[in-house]
């Protein structure tokens, strides 16, 4: 049944052509419209049973090799050294059948080294084990993955659904969600949300001015419906957190850690310890208030557009201590618990005011000149904004030790960021004219495979004796130093 999997798949990509096809090809001398869309899902079925048939793997030595195409064909032989990340998804259909699909990964690549769309599930996991030992499992004398022995793994982390529960609480998924879907309805058509919110807007205050609702009412009114809508992200947060990290279990096998997750859908993705490159410790104001925070890592693998394929969240929820016993278990060498950080001078919080200080006057002078002297109000945020600045330039701080570098900053939502310093690949000194007119520079670390959603590696507002002399450590450091990666 492989090539029912693949055409699944393509029809997820040529779904909405078809749709476009049936409903907006309908001319009124054609009667067989309805049959071309048909037709097209009996091409697709068509390549899907041809890549069915003409695409071969086998194991050789310490190489995969992968055979596909008949009128145009391809070798690809993959050593098993070069893969980084195994990634082994199983959907609701795949567990039906008892199958999964399998992608290897190497590092810098814009696309997966190898696709596998169905594997019975032993097989998948054999093939994982391959890469994990780098060796050969029995049966790879004729060119075909056996069931490989079960090898002992170490458990460092597992979320019970209470856990999950607090991760959906403090994500916006649900926003990203309703967002997106709000967005697709304004492609599908413009007017759709206009008119919607206009009705209900009209339906809303018509169902009040007959029942003469004071401002108070109004007032308890929008603040019920502002609760409500809340509570209802929230739950969509939770509910999607369930659906995407339902035991969630971190593991070790040898050197390599294995991350298992999802309820109906199953995820499970593996990366070598030595592939990762820099981590991100996070926590927001919710993580504060349930004593939680999140641990993230970068590992050396392009990008994928699907990020539940690769391995990014070490610890998607979990407490400070178990946090940090996860950073000195993974870092031993590291001596997170002794870091000595060192702050900034006290006068560079107006280096973060001064960006978004213009912003208020600008607004106020425009909604005054609408609304009279009531538009003035918005320069009430210029005092909070100046707080905020004072607290965040306080948080601000790095540390170097002996085999990492540490960055963090925030106030309101923080973030540690670090990376061994046999990880960094290149240093670069900044100065924009602001930081020559205030004598300060900026230090960026880079490291292979950074993610987008990472925070940046980087030392901000440094007096440029100490920029310079951080500078020189590190280039000596990395000088003597073996690039693992």
């Amino acid at each position: 049944m492989s090539w029912l999997f693949v055409l699944l798949a393509q029809l997820k990509q040529f779904i909405v052509p078809l749709l476009a096809l049936l409903v907006f090809g309908r001319r009124a001398d054609d009667t067989m419209h309805e049959l071309w869309p048909l037709a097209g899902v009996a091409v697709l079925a068509l390549v899907s049973v041809w890549q069915y048939f003409t695409y071969r793997y086998g194991v050789l030595g310490d190489r995969l090799v992968v055979r596909s195409g008949v009128l145009q064909r391809s070798l690809r032989i993959i050593p098993f050294a070069r893969i980084h990340n195994v990634a082994v998804q199983q959907s609701l259909l795949h567990r039906v059948f008892g199958v999964a699909e399998v992608r290897l990964e190497s590092a810098g690549g814009q696309k997966s080294e190898a696709e596998m769309r169905v594997l019975r599930l032993d097989d998948a996991l054999a093939l994982e084990t391959l890469v994990r030992r780098r060796g050969a499992a029995p049966g790879t004398a004729s060119g075909t993955v056996g069931a490989a022995p079960a090898e002992a793994s170490t458990v460092l982390l597992e979320l019970p659904p209470a856990e999950v529960v607090r991760l959906g609480l403090v994500s916006n998924r649900g926003l990203i969600v309703v967002g997106a879907g709000f967005a697709a309805l304004a492609q599908f058509s413009p007017r759709l949300l206009p008119n919607l919110f206009e009705r209900w807007g009209e339906a809303l205050f018509g169902f009040a001015d007959a029942r003469a609702f004071s401002y108070a009412d109004y007032a308890l009114a929008g603040t019920s419906l502002v609760v409500a809508l809340v509570l209802l992200l929230r739950g969509l947060s939770v509910l999607l957190a369930l659906a995407q990290y339902y035991g969630f279990r971190l593991s070790e096998h040898g050197r390599r850690l294995t991350v298992e997750r999802g309820l109906l859908a199953r995820w499970r993705t593996s990366a070598s310890r030595r592939r990762i490159q820099a981590w991100t410790l996070r926590e927001g104001m919710l993580h504060r208030l349930l004593r939680r925070r999140g641990l993230e890592v970068d590992t050396a693998v392009a990008e994928q557009p699907d990020q539940q394929r690769s391995l990014r969240e070490v610890a998607p929820i979990a407490t400070p201590s178990d946090c940090d016993r996860l950073i000195g278990y993974l870092l031993p060498r590291a001596g997170w618990g002794s870091l000595e950080w060192r702050t900034l001078p006290a006068a560079a919080w107006w280096r973060l005011f001064l960006p978004v200080a213009w912003v208020p006057p600008v607004v106020a002078a425009a909604l005054a000149w609408r609304f009279g002297g009531w538009g003035l109000l918005v320069l009430l945020w210029l005092p909070w904004s100046a707080f905020k600045s004072r607290q965040h330039a306080r948080r601000i701080a790095y540390a170097l030790g002996d085999e990492l570098i540490a960055v963090r900053e925030g106030w309101w939502s923080r973030h540690w960021r670090f990376a061994e310093l046999d990880k960094l690949q290149s240093l670069d000194l900044t100065r924009s004219p602001v930081d020559r007119r205030c004598g300060t520079a900026t230090l960026w670390l880079d490291t292979a495979g950074a993610g987008a959603l990472a925070p940046p590696l980087r030392v901000r507002f440094l007096p440029d004796a100490e920029a310079e002399a951080l500078y020189a450590r590190l280039s000596s450091e990395l000088a003597r130093r073996r690039l693992r990666w």
